[in-house]
């Protein structure tokens, strides 16, 4: 006798649990189930099963068969993937990752995963309310699982099932390629932001030094994250550049290190900062983050976030009239089909030529030392590695 029963999966939707089960004497000698999307789905398979079973000899039949070890879900590849993964793979991805165990996809057999599974675990990411962008993420991080799963420990995960539902998935509009910003700050704005910053370490000594990291960031064209990794030994004055760790790259963000060039402005801007700790920057990016996000909001500028003043920065290189050789020397570009987007800025001179907020960003600030003996906003472990 089968039964379904309706079941609220993690995200909210609605599935169904077919469930068989054939007794003897009182005695059961066998259960199966199987989940499904619609009722009717789920009903038709347990009319065809118990179909099945019904014949002369089914069930001797799989009594005789030999007992194997469990075959593996994917939720034990995922599990096997970030274990023995000897790169760190990132704490996005090991989210992401950790985030679809928690759908009916993860229960599967590796060896009974289909394309169709795996465009239908896209669609429920989907109906949660992501962009298809997000879901491209995910099915890019879940494909990292599938394209080694077999050859490095036999689980029989097909890889071709997931390229064949990535174009299913981005055929349908399931999935979606990021749109590019091209939002940046005005001057008028960073003026705003700079007297709001230097009015509140001129009050709170120990505060973050805001305007100092928004003129870096623009100057050195480095990302946050970038920002409060650099160390004083990364430090090439002589060479004019600055060994950026871990720096972002596809399929490599841990132990990329790199050496990027600094224009006059971003060495300037370190020189005048105070040596205490290891780092030239020894704040948090949550810190950073959250201080630029409050004075936006207070200000009422709307649409700018922090690693918007990374692609001014780049702009303004190409906009010096540089070549892309030299603008990915700074930036830390590897590929620069990447920076083909920024090609068509016309050379219109240096924005920054008149800054005022520059002589006040590369002077010594004696107050900066006050930070000392732990004033420093304290690091996420994330941020210090550990």
């Amino acid at each position: 006798m089968g039964t379904i029963i309706k079941r609220r999966r993690k995200n909210g939707t609605i599935a169904w649990l077919a469930q068989i089960s054939v007794m003897r004497q009182g005695k059961v000698l066998l259960r199966e189930s199987q989940t499904f999307e619609r009722r009717s789905t789920a009903a038709a398979w347990i009319e065809n099963r118990e179909e099945s079973l019904a014949r002369p000899g089914a069930l001797d039949a799989l009594k005789s068969q030999p007992k194997s070890k469990k075959a593996p879900t994917l939720a034990d590849a995922i599990d096997k993937y970030v274990q023995e993964s000897n790169k760190q793979i990132g704490r996005t991805k090991t989210q992401v990752l950790k985030s679809i165990k928690t759908f009916d996809i993860a229960d599967k057999h590796c060896d009974a995963i289909t394309s169709a599974d795996i465009v239908e675990f896209a669609q429920e990411k989907l109906n949660s309310g992501v962009q298809p962008q997000t879901v491209s993420n995910y099915l890019s991080h879940l494909g990292a699982v599938f394209s080694i799963a077999r050859p490095a420990w036999g689980f029989p995960l097909n890889a071709q099932a997931m390229e064949d539902a990535r174009k299913v998935a981005d055929k349908l509009g399931i999935t979606g390629k990021s749109r590019e910003r091209d939002r940046r700050p005005t001057l008028d704005e960073l003026d705003q932001l700079m007297q709001h910053f230097l009015d509140r370490s001129r009050r709170r000594p120990t505060s973050i030094p805001m305007h100092r990291i928004i003129a870096f960031a623009i100057f050195s064209t480095r990302r946050q994250e970038e920002i409060v990794r650099i160390r004083w030994k990364d430090l090439d004055v002589e060479g004019k550049r600055v060994l950026v760790r871990d720096m972002k790259n596809p399929g490599e963000k841990i132990g990329n290190d790199v050496w990027c060039d600094l224009q006059e402005q971003a060495l300037a801007i370190i020189e005048a900062m105070p040596l205490i700790e290891d780092e030239i920057f020894p704040y948090s990016t949550d810190a950073i983050s959250a201080a630029f996000t409050r004075a936006c909001k207070l200000l009422e500028i709307e649409g700018l976030h922090f690693h918007d003043l990374r692609h001014d920065g780049v702009s303004r290189l190409f906009e010096l009239g540089l070549n892309i050789p030299y603008v990915a020397a700074n930036s830390g570009h590897r590929s620069w089909t990447s920076l083909k987007r920024y090609t068509h800025l016309r050379q219109t001179g240096d924005k920054y030529a008149d800054w005022t907020w520059l002589a006040e960003v590369t002077k010594r600030d004696n107050t900066l030392k006050l930070v000392r003996n732990g004033q420093f906003p304290r690091k996420r472990r994330s941020d210090r590695g550990v």
